[in-house]
């Protein structure tokens, strides 16, 4: 007890001179005499400019502290701020290191300003202070001390860190961007082994690729110690803008824990949520976790759930998708390997007011090399789906695809028309308003990279049916090519060729289609919502034109189109009727009479051919026939696309007799030639008879057949040489037919 007594003494009594040591050194010890110094050493050593504008205050007990003013440290070889703070404080408690416990009572940093610079080279403009080898890999050994070393026996202990009003901004010269973090706002409690500590921290970020302005709030609750670390009660709340997204507000929440050595960590409960506005459509997001297990190399999620709501208008449209999830971080590899979805929307311009489907596939994800592929099957509205789809170098996207659609009804997919209750549909805009066209936008295209193939057993697009489309599409530099298209439509087959040229200085078209054996008269009313023309045959139209609005595209067409029709009939008008009808005022009528066309009248053909040129987006034609048993028609003129116009010479003549079709007036009208101007609207065209010439060319031709008759009467099949012995001179026959 009496060497106990007397070490206890002396102890006291060192501990008494070491304080009286330490009392006198800081009475006695201006660290701001060196200040001079120290900006040298720092200059020498770094090629940096040090300025200690606050004084330095130093405390020896009862711990080791220094409170520093105004400090700021400049860029390497310049006068430029890479560090800057208004004030520090720190203290270290002296008796525990006698324990070898390293206890800081506070680390407080006041007005911090932090400026990170990725130069055009790639280098930061800290890496010299990092020294010679900041960039060699280091292996564990490198990052910690041996085994039973000298740091690894100190255990660490801080009462709190308090970082206020700091700023941290970072310019990539490079990419030309821009990132800020600002008002950072960092408090803890006690930060030591296996104890607790409630951390808080507030920032605002501003960036400009992508342009971003967010204020982020996290709060949680951290432990650490036997080489494991936990934030509980994870709460982080991130508001402002992305990108074109405003109004985001994101919230995550859930527990961590991880070993420090990176060898293994878990997750429970994880929950994000994102609301916002991208452009005039409304988000809704939520991703649920429940459980991940893993490490730094790989990891596995057994269930993973994602729910979107999006509004678009008056559309509501909400996905919901489950899956395990999968990765290799080291391989940066990750996987859906079972994921099923359901999607629908609702909204009033929807058929039935909603559409609802399926899907199931498998996704995966290589980030090493840039590649991701989707496969999915199931159901959307009234289609069955089978998809592949696969994008490859993610700075520069190529889409590669193959899509096998039973039946799709575009149509039906499409926002229908509102119209009044019992009304009718809106009216088409007079063509004054042609001018008030937008312009439709390719821009997309001219970044689009792709090819793949699409299938579909059965297709409705704009009124017009299709069965078995086959069609291959391949995008790049800014061209999209349609080869081959194919498909049986109204009885027929199409086949051919379409492309766009967004690169172009104006957007350049180009068809190329061949229509067999297709029966037009219910492929026009579908398409076009025209009934003059029936029949079955051939249909080949090769045509370009440019422009960025569908006006401009019809009045710049130019190329070939040509049809084959057999068996059919031209509406709207009856040839061989109104030739019947003008018979018996042939007297009483002179030059033209205007009619307008009449759907319950037809003028039947047995063939119709006819070719095209199409330049300017006028096609004119000069070879129509059109044959029937009563009549032969040709014709000439033109069909202005541009102004939705026709202006046509048709010339119809009689050639049959006309048993049921006319009979006897008919008869006698046999080699009459009767032009019929056809013009106007296409959708509504009139047709003018010209009388005048039908009664000049009967009149010529009842003169003829009555020369016919006097010649064949007076100069009947005899030789010249008997002409006068058998029925007089020529001369007699002239006067005969003359009536003397």
């Amino acid at each position: 007890m009496r060497i106990l007594k007397i070490a206890t003494l002396v102890f006291g009594a060192l501990v008494v001179v070491a304080g009286g040591v330490l009392a006198y050194v800081a009475a006695t010890f201006d660290p701001n005499d060196y200040k001079p110094q120290l900006v040298e050493l720092v200059r020498q050593h770094t090629q940096r400019t040090l300025k200690p504008e606050g004084d330095i205050r130093l405390a020896f007990w009862p711990g080791i502290g220094a409170e520093l003013g105004k400090l700021s440290l400049s860029e390497r070889n310049s006068e430029k701020p890479f560090v800057a703070v208004e004030g520090a404080r720190f203290s270290l408690k002296l008796l525990p290191l006698l324990s070898k416990r390293l206890v800081v009572d506070e680390v407080t940093v006041r007005g911090a300003r932090i400026s990170l610079v990725r130069g055009r080279d790639g280098r930061m403009n800290f890496d010299d202070l990092l020294g010679d080898d900041a960039g060699a890999p280091r292996g564990p050994e490198s990052r910690q001390p041996p085994a039973g070393g000298e740091a690894q026996q100190f255990a660490f202990d801080i009462d709190r860190v308090v970082i206020a009003d700091s700023m941290l901004e970072f310019r990539d010269e490079a990419a030309g961007a821009r990132y800020a973090v600002s008002k950072l706002n960092l408090q803890t409690g006690r930060i030591a082994g296996g104890a607790p500590t409630d951390v808080r921290l507030t920032l605002a970020a501003q960036g400009s690729q992508p342009k971003l302005d967010l204020a982020v709030d996290l709060k949680t609750r951290l432990t650490f110690g036997a080489g494991q670390g936990t934030l509980e009660g994870l709460a982080l709340e991130v508001r402002g803008q992305v990108a074109d997204v405003t109004g985001l507000v994101l919230k995550a929440g859930g527990t961590l824990r991880a070993k420090t050595d990176g060898s293994e960590f878990t997750a429970d409960k994880l929950a994000v949520a994102a609301t916002g506005m991208q452009g005039k459509e409304a988000f809704d997001v939520k991703l649920d976790v429940p459980a991940v297990a893993g490490s730094t190399q790989a990891f596995k999620a057994a269930a993973v759930a994602l729910a979107a709501d999006l509004k678009q208008g008056g559309r509501e449209i909400k996905l919901r998708l489950a899956s395990p999830l999968n990765g290799d971080l080291r391989a940066q590899r990750f996987s859906l390997p079972q994921w099923k979805a359901d999607v629908s929307a609702t909204g009033p311009d929807l058929p039935g007011k909603s559409i609802s489907g399926n899907l199931a596939g498998a996704a995966n994800l290589d980030i090493g090399k840039r590649h991701a592929q989707l496969n999915a099957s199931g159901r959307i509205a009234d289609s069955a789906i089978k998809a592949r789809v696969g994008i490859a170098d993610f700075s520069r996207p190529a889409f590669n695809f193959d899509v096998d659609i039973d039946r799709l009804d575009v149509d039906r997919l499409l926002p229908v028309q509102n119209t009044a209750a019992g009304g009718a549909a809106p009216a088409a805009k007079a063509p004054a308003a042609a001018g008030a066209e937008q312009p439709f936008d390719l821009s997309a295209l001219k970044t689009l990279r792709m090819d793949g193939s699409i299938r579909v057993g059965a297709l409705t697009v704009n009124k017009l049916r299709m069965q078995n489309v086959r069609a291959g599409l391949r995008a790049s530099g800014g061209r999209l090519d349609v080869n081959p298209l194919t498909a049986d439509l109204y009885q027929g087959s199409l086949s051919g060729t379409a492309s766009v040229n967004a690169a172009a200085p104006v957007p350049a078209f180009s068809l190329k289609q061949n229509l067999s054996a297709v029966n037009v008269a219910p492929l026009l009313k579908d398409l076009a919502d025209n009934e003059t023309l029936e029949g079955r045959g051939t249909v080949s139209v090769d045509v370009t034109t440019r422009g960025n609005t569908g006006g401009t595209l019809k009045r710049a067409l130019d190329g070939t189109a040509a049809l084959r029709l057999a068996d059919g009939a031209l509406k709207g008008i009856d040839i061989g009727g109104a030739i019947r009808s003008a018979q018996a005022r042939l007297g009483a009528l002179k030059g033209e009479q205007t009619q307008q066309s009449d759907a319950r009248q037809k003028t039947d053909f047995s063939e119709l051919t006819a070719t095209f040129r199409i330049a300017g987006g006028v096609a004119r034609n000069n070879d129509l026939s059109m044959k029937s048993p009563l009549l032969r028609v040709g014709g000439e003129g033109e069909v202005n696309i541009g102004a939705d116009t026709v202006n046509y010479l048709v010339k119809a003549s009689i050639v049959g007799s006309g048993k049921g079709q006319g009979g006897r007036e008919t008869e006698e009208l046999r080699g009459v030639t009767v032009p019929v101007r056809i013009s106007g609207p296409l959708a509504a065209p009139s047709y003018k008879l010209d009388f005048g010439a039908m009664i000049t060319d009967s009149a010529k031709q009842k003169v003829g057949d009555a020369v016919k008759k006097q010649l064949q009467k007076h100069l009947p099949g005899g030789a010249a040489a008997d002409g006068e012995k058998k029925g007089g001179s020529a001369r007699d026959a002239l006067k005969g037919l003359l009536g003397r």
